[in-house]
């Protein structure tokens, strides 16, 4: 999903393996592990979506570089 932030360029969900992929506007990929499909819902319906990563996925859900 495309939409204009400061920090991320784009993310999308894996429900099959429960996956955040965010893809920020620096290039760098990042996986958040485990998360819930309503958490990435609310993320979609989120105005701001670098302070909803911020305020509720990251150190709440592991994370890998991808």
């Amino acid at each position: 999903m495309d939409m204009p932030s400061t920090v991320i360029k784009k993310f999308a969900y894996n429900s099959k393996k429960e996956r955040l992929y965010v893809t920020f506007l620096s290039g760098k990929v990042y996986a958040y592990l485990n998360v819930p499909e309503n958490v990435y819902e609310e993320m979609k319906e989120a105005f701001s979506k670098g302070k909803f990563l911020n305020e509720n996925i990251k150190g709440k859900y592991a994370f890998k570089a991808v």
